[in-house]
């Protein structure tokens, strides 16, 4: 049965994290604490700061972490990946497993990465469930709330919704007043969403540095949810910034593939929820079609 491999994204980070893998590889943790300026071991173990939770940090700092875990995965010889994909941030690490950059050019693009979108402040983000796309359109609509993204497609029963903090705040008041369950999200800006916009630009510019690799296993865009095209890597990059997550739409287009297929996830089970979701109602979407 072929593997599919996931890696999660910022959210995912909690205090301790990597300490099971940091000693382990001392060389690498020191090389990647060099690079970025600050003790990663610290960071992770003890956050005195509470710079965790800052998107400048956080991002790097959960890349090493998932990085680790995938050489990890390789060290112990476990079962090849025959499809990688990871949710947002993750992706990068995906990218990282397939042969298509390095660690340290993997870790630069991090951080200029979380560098831009830490500083695009002013907005948020917010988890929204079992309201449809298209029912949440008619209803900002009908509330004359402009302004609000999608900025994830988690499951058919979960969106995340973003935008400046004035219309996030009319959006939580419609959701509320229309009995939809929301819960805003502990992020920093309003990512994946059309407020990303100079960043995308220079992030835009600064991938123009750098050479990739063409992938070895598939690699699942965010942006397509289908497999990268090494041609056309820098521009979804870049473009990851302003588009959603299409996580939804990358499990089925894996589903869609001949025979089943078998989901790992690295560090977490969130997304392995998330793919349950999706499954359960792709099944159930099909018996509604057919009359089951």
């Amino acid at each position: 049965m072929p593997l599919a491999v996931m890696i999660p994204g910022q959210g995912s980070q909690f205090r301790g994290m990597g300490q099971d893998v940091f000693p382990r590889y001392p060389g690498l943790t020191r090389f990647a604490s060099e690079l970025l300026g600050y003790d990663l071991v610290a960071l992770c173990r003890d956050d005195p700061d509470g710079l965790l939770a800052d998107t400048a940090y956080t991002q790097p700092a959960l890349f090493f972490v998932n990085a680790l875990h995938l050489f990890e995965r390789e060290r112990r010889e476990e079962r090849a990946a025959d499809h990688f994909l990871g949710h947002s941030l993750g992706e990068y690490n995906a990218l990282l497993a397939a042969g298509v950059f390095d660690l340290e050019t993997g870790l630069r693009i991090v951080r200029r990465r979380a560098e831009l979108m830490a500083g695009a402040v002013g907005g948020g983000m917010t988890a929204v469930m079992n309201a449809p796309e298209d029912r949440l359109a008619r209803m900002f609509a009908e509330e004359g709330v402009e302004g609000v993204d999608i900025a994830a497609f988690n499951t058919d029963a979960q969106l995340v919704v973003a935008a400046s903090g004035p219309v996030l705040g009319a959006a939580h008041e419609t959701l509320r007043n229309r009995g939809v369950r929301f819960v805003p999200l502990r992020v920093g800006g309003a990512f994946h969403s059309r407020y990303m916009e100079p960043a995308r630009r220079e992030f835009a510019a600064f991938l123009e540095g750098f050479t990739f690799h063409e992938p070895r296993v598939p690699v699942i865009s965010n942006v397509t949810a289908r497999p990268h095209e090494s041609r056309a890597l820098r521009e979804r990059l870049a473009e990851q910034l302003v588009r959603p997550v299409r996580w939804t739409d990358s499990i089925r287009y894996l589903m869609s593939l001949d025979g089943p297929l078998e989901y790992q996830e690295i560090g977490g089970k969130d997304l392995t929820r998330m793919v349950e979701h999706i499954r359960s109602a792709t099944v159930m979407a099909g018996r509604d079609r057919s009359g089951e």
